[in-house]
């Protein structure tokens, strides 16, 4: 079980110099070739009224849904970008990786944890939110879109969250038959409300 907690684990006078962007793929090694896949992750959170709190996010289960800040440059065409994005946890990982690049250090594994998800975008066709009383709709990129599945640090989940599908809109396969079972998107809605 992969448990997560936010805190700064980085010695004192840690270089942060070296950023993701930077490193090619060649100077990263997994060591014994090997990617664990876990079950379950427990997400530590504060909640509004200052309490500690634990969300369990199962990737076998159909509430698996988390929550991340946006960052604005994903979407610089919308005029309201939405402070958040969702996504559907497929699979909960880690791996014992070795750097081999400028500025390593020595041989020693540094554990890396992952989420594999799959996307959802916002559908920002009316005004939503609490000023105008109506539930934020999302929906899934299609499965073939470059965006619709990417990694995310565990740290950088806010929280799990509720998705409510929009019944009235239906399903995305009437037939039950979706592109991909990596993706399980036979039983998907065409489109979900966030539950605030």
């Amino acid at each position: 079980m992969l448990q997560i907690q936010r805190q700064n684990n980085n010695p004192p006078g840690h270089d942060d110099s070296l950023q993701v962007d930077n490193i090619s793929p060649e100077s990263i090694l997994f060591k014994s070739d090997r990617i664990y896949e876990h079950k379950l992750m427990r997400l530590n959170y504060t909640t509004y009224d200052v309490r500690r709190y634990q969300d369990m996010v199962n990737a076998s289960t159909p509430h698996h849904n988390v929550m991340v800040l946006a960052d604005p440059s994903d979407d610089p065409d919308s005029s309201s970008p939405h402070p958040f994005r969702y996504a559907r946890v497929l699979g909960v990982y880690h791996a014992n990786i070795i750097y081999v690049g400028p500025g390593m250090l020595n041989y020693q594994p540094h554990r890396l944890e992952f989420l594999w998800v799959r996307w959802y975008k916002a559908m920002e066709t009316t005004r939503t939110g609490w000023d105008a009383q109506k539930l934020d709709r999302i929906q899934f990129f299609p499965v073939a879109d470059k965006g619709a599945f990417g990694f995310i640090n565990p740290s950088d989940v806010l929280r799990g969250c509720h998705l409510v599908p929009a019944f009235a809109s239906g399903k995305r396969h009437p037939d039950g038959k979706g592109l991909s079972s990596c993706a399980r998107d036979a039983s998907d809605w065409v489109a979900y409300y966030v539950n605030r």
